[in-house]
């Protein structure tokens, strides 16, 4: 797949679904497990996808409770990130919905301004923006600097999407599920014509070995493809990052964040899955399609969204089986 064909598509030669050679034996949990563990033990430095980048605005605020916080966010008039607790230090008001003026959040209750360098008993967090996603740093982690980042297109060269889906799991739920690609053409057909695991990690690895790597066809149409390979790694333990290294969009990449949010009023766990797709091309006509990103944009969340609808419920059901609560209704 080194020398790159002057059309991409692939005529379709699969097996009906029901057809195709069976997964179960390859896709063995302790091998799953074992990269969920090495993945868990990796620092995040006490970060947290927030929300996409272009979420958060200078005119309101953004809200979203962050492993049981509130956290809220805003950007000023320069258009830089900040965030700080969710709540107001007059009277606890909530500042989800906070307008922006001048810079400063003013909470609806009694017009008290929170600028971007806090007042007393309302300190802001620290944040990073790296031009897809917002991120904001808690403690209760050792800190770092910044958030680890895997492979990514260089800055302004990609076209990227974000969709965010919430699920009644944990965090280690969604990573799990990124680190089983044996399920997505099953799970997948109207994404994937065909997938093959050209090679998964030993339960003990060096860093440089872990990763799976696929063969993987996406679907255009019903009878058209994509071939590409794609490496599956975890930068730190709520993220995997899937990359093309080979084929068409070599360099592109989706990188699945999970932030745990707070516990539903049925009492169970809530993550938000936050997928960026940053899809990037050497060929002339991806910069033609950078300049109409707005309308293609939401194709691409629209598409993330379906599969996520899936990939969601195994995590739940993930979540379900390993607390003892399949088969029990909420």
């Amino acid at each position: 797949m080194t020398d790159r064909p002057r059309n991409p598509l692939r005529r379709l030669r699969t097996p009906a679904w029901s057809q195709q050679d069976p997964a179960w034996r390859e896709a063995a949990p302790a091998l799953i497990d074992a990269a969920l563990r090495r993945a868990q033990e990796r620092p995040a430095g006490g970060w947290f996808v927030l929300a996409a980048a272009r979420e958060i605005t200078g005119r309101r605020a953004f809200g979203r409770v962050v492993a049981g916080r509130e956290v809220v966010a805003w950007r000023s008039a320069d258009g830089v990130l900040h965030a700080g607790p969710g709540a107001c230090p007059h009277l606890g008001a909530a500042l989800c919905d906070a307008p922006v003026h001048d810079g400063a959040l003013v909470c609806r209750w009694h017009g008290l301004a929170l600028p971007p360098e806090g007042r007393p008993n309302w300190r802001t967090y620290p944040v990073y923006d790296d031009g897809v996603l917002a991120w904001v740093r808690l403690d209760g982690e050792p800190p770092t600097d910044a958030p680890v980042l895997g492979p990514r297109p260089p800055r302004g060269a990609g076209m990227a999407a974000v969709a965010t889906v919430v699920g009644r799991c944990e965090p280690q739920d969604v990573v799990a599920n990124r680190l089983d690609p044996w399920h997505g053409a099953w799970l997948h057909p109207y994404s994937f014509a065909s997938l093959r695991v050209l090679s998964a990690p030993p339960r003990d690895c060096p860093p440089t070995e872990d990763r799976f790597l696929v063969e993987v066809t996406f679907r255009v149409s019903r009878g058209l493809g994509v071939p590409v390979h794609a490496a599956f790694t975890c930068p730190d333990p709520r993220t995997v990052t899937m990359e093309i290294v080979d084929g068409e969009g070599t360099g592109s990449v989706v990188e699945t964040h999970a932030t745990p949010l707070r516990p539903g009023p049925d009492g169970l766990p809530r993550t938000a899955m936050i997928e960026a797709t940053i899809a990037t091309s050497d060929r002339a006509g991806f910069r033609h399609v950078r300049r109409v990103a707005g309308a293609v944009r939401p194709l691409m969340e629209r598409t993330a969204r379906r599969l996520w609808r899936d990939d969601m419920d195994y995590a739940e059901r993930r979540y379900a089986v390993r607390t003892g609560r399949a088969g029990t209704r909420g």
